[in-house]
């Protein structure tokens, strides 16, 4: 990576081609890209802060002995009920599943355990139920190394959950129960919530949780120049225009996006023009996960950078692969990957995580991504 300058206020500026717009002209804190050699997580100890090489042959010289800026995911935590059938009901339809489970899940959830598990700092902020899903979701988070100082459990709604109907091919079809992710939110955010937002590195909301919790979150970043990357997955209701004014990168599936604009999405021409018109919206930045197709990231005013799918030896399950190339993604971008790099790196975890039942069960290590890129 190229091109960075130490301004006088001993912070880091970004100046390079391959770096999103809105990142590339920010200042951002200096430990954000420093590389780490046997640095704990200091969540639990057991997880090393390492560098996102690539080529794992390439390192850099540690310049700091701190560690980086976490990421910091404000979300939804669900139990995912998982029921494997050959096939969706009809209409008015009973039929039987071969197998059913209950496992961790939910967007902001999934999100923070793949930066857990990535070995990068992370910290979750969100809420769930005092019942066995909420100690169910507790647990694996912290298995997955992602400290949880700003989880909360609240007492007058359950945990959230979802029903999970997964079919032989993969693919699911997903019914969310919002709980605890929709209601007991303080009116407004307590400050220490909003404090740890302003120290991350980057920022990942979803939409399974209130917009106005992520407007106070986006607008929290924004104010200390903290990129806010938006995954557009979650609540099937309007977005609101107001927070694509603080965010930094909105992150649709195809569906998503066509949802959002009304323009169908079926070819990549179609999906550009979408995307312009997310751009007249507000959003600079648009990263389209295209499922078998791959990912693009449209930079407004340059031409999209686009990541082909990288083809997983068996796919059982697609839950939480949007979730775990988001997080990726961003977890790239905070090692000093270029965008390029970041989607390379992302595709790599998303074909990992297809590979297993269960969205955090899923979710990759960093050495079985980095081994996944080093064998392409």
């Amino acid at each position: 990576m190229s091109g960075i300058a130490v301004s006088p206020s001993n912070h880091w500026h970004l100046q390079t081609q391959n770096t999103p717009t809105k990142l590339r002209n920010r200042t951002i804190n200096p430990n954000l890209f420093v590389q780490f050699k046997n640095k704990q997580n200091p969540s639990n100890g057991r997880h090393p802060v390492l560098s996102f090489a690539i080529d794992p042959s390439k390192t850099q010289t540690p310049i700091a002995s701190t560690s980086p800026p976490p990421l910091v995911v404000v979300g939804s935590a669900n139990a995912d009920i998982y029921v494997e059938i050959d096939r969706l009901p009809l209409e008015g339809e009973t039929i039987s599943a071969k197998t059913g489970q209950t496992l961790a899940g939910g967007k902001g959830a999934n999100q923070a355990a793949c930066g857990g598990k990535l070995s990068y700092p992370t910290y979750f902020v969100g809420q769930v139920g005092d019942d066995a899903h909420g100690k169910l979701i507790t647990e694996a988070l912290e298995n997955g190394g992602v400290r949880l100082d700003y989880l909360k459990t609240v007492d007058a709604a359950p945990t959230g959950h979802a029903v999970v109907m997964l079919q032989p091919d993969g693919q699911n079809s997903i019914i969310i129960v919002g709980g605890a992710n929709m209601n007991c939110w303080p009116e407004p955010l307590p400050e220490r919530e909003l404090e740890v937002v302003r120290n991350a590195g980057i920022v990942l909301l979803q939409r399974e949780i209130p917009d106005s919790v992520n407007i106070q979150v986006a607008k929290a970043a924004r104010s200390a120049g903290v990129p806010v990357i938006m995954d557009a997955g979650g609540m099937d209701a309007p977005f609101p225009p107001e927070l694509f004014h603080f965010i930094d990168i909105f992150s649709p599936n195809e569906s998503e996006l066509s949802r959002l604009t009304g323009i169908a999405t079926e070819s990549f021409e179609q999906i550009t023009q979408a995307v312009l018109k997310c751009h007249k919206m507000g959003a600079k930045q648009v990263l389209v996960k295209l499922g078998l197709k791959g990912s693009a990231l449209f930079v407004e005013g340059d031409e999209p950078i686009k990541q082909p799918v990288i083809t997983a030896a068996k796919v059982l399950d697609t839950t939480g692969a949007g979730d775990t190339f988001t997080a990726a993604f961003a977890v790239a971008l905070m090692g000093c990957k270029s965008s390029k790099e970041s989607l390379k790196f992302a595709a790599a975890a998303a074909s990992l995580c297809v590979q297993v039942k269960g969205a955090i069960p899923s979710m990759p290590d960093r050495k079985s991504v980095l081994d996944l890129l080093h064998s392409l």
